[in-house]
């Protein structure tokens, strides 16, 4: 097998390890919040074992270290509104609500990179808008408060992808994805209070919830973490773009395989999540941006990989 296919396979696997994040999300039965926060320090525990994240840490100046960690909360902050709209709504609710990060990033983006404004881009993140009204139709009332959290989530998911991309190089990706979990872990611990809708952060979790956060934090986020980063080595940006954008196709058939949610959701939920994939997809293939392939620690804590 030569290096570009097996690249190829390996970017898969990370993008399907990467779609069970919203099942096990569903499945623990711990609080969105007591769940973000186990995950982020499992994950930033386990880095600190490396030793490539520690001479990465002394090599930080300061004021590097002060945005990564600013980064790190709003990081937190979207992994807390994602799991609040799968137990508010359900995983593929949620999922598809993050795609919607196609109509945020043409306006954030520019705004906090100083890239040029691309109208182009912009008109096909609001050529989705459609789709976001069939999956409103599409749900059931009670999910709809759902659809306004994975919103906020994608809202989220746009402002610190733009936000890692002006920095991410700065800093070793192993180390900026720990000190990013890690802070972010610690925020949502010391602002739980404040959030009480979330649920409490520290919550011990029995047996089955311990085993499932494992799984979580080193199947779903470290392993695939540490394949893409030998993976996009081998691929070019358009590929790896491609590859990475299939995620929310990936965690809603495995929603539909291992959780049964297509009978929960209407017809038109997947009308809707139709048009906002065919947005997610057009986005790389008409926009007149440069194409750049995911960056490592953008990868490494957004929950579904829809930038560029």
């Amino acid at each position: 097998m030569n290096p570009a296919t097996k690249a190829q396979w390996q970017i898969h696997v990370c993008v399907l390890l990467w779609g069970f994040t919203a099942i096990l999300g569903k499945a623990i039965s711990l609080g969105a919040m007591a769940l973000v926060v186990w995950r982020m320090m499992l994950v930033a525990a386990a880095l600190l074992l490396i030793p490539r994240v520690w001479r990465g840490l002394r090599a930080l100046p300061g004021r590097q270290l002060a945005i990564y960690v600013g980064i790190g909360v709003l990081v937190a902050l979207h992994w807390l509104t994602f799991y609040g709209a799968i137990k508010l709504a359900n995983a593929s609710v949620a999922v598809t609500c993050i795609a919607l990060a196609t109509v945020f990033v043409p306006v954030i983006e520019p705004w906090i990179t100083g890239r040029p404004f691309a109208a182009r881009e912009l008109l096909i993140g609001v050529a989705v808008v459609p789709g976001v009204a069939l999956v409103v139709g599409g749900v059931p009332l009670e999910m709809r408060a759902g659809i306004v959290v994975g919103t906020l989530s994608a809202l989220l998911v746009a402002i610190f992808g733009a936000l890692n991309k002006r920095h991410v190089e700065r800093g070793d990706a192993l180390t900026v994805t720990f000190v990013e979990l890690g802070a972010g872990g610690l925020a949502l611990a010391a602002l739980a209070p404040l959030l009480p809708w979330f649920g409490p952060a520290f919550v011990l979790p029995g047996a089955r919830d311990a085993g499932l956060l494992l799984v979580l934090a080193m199947a779903c986020t470290l392993l695939p973490f540490a394949l893409s980063l030998v993976a996009l080595r081998q691929l070019s940006a358009f590929s790896a773009q491609l590859a990475v954008n299939l995620e929310p196709v990936y965690a809603i058939v495995l929603a539909v395989l291992l959780l049964g949610e297509q009978r929960e959701l209407g017809l038109l939920f997947y009308l809707g999540v139709a048009v906002i994939l065919g947005g997610v997809f057009a986005h790389p293939l008409l926009s007149r941006q440069p194409a750049h392939k995911p960056e490592p620690a953008t990868l490494g804590t957004a929950e579904t990989k829809v930038l560029d």
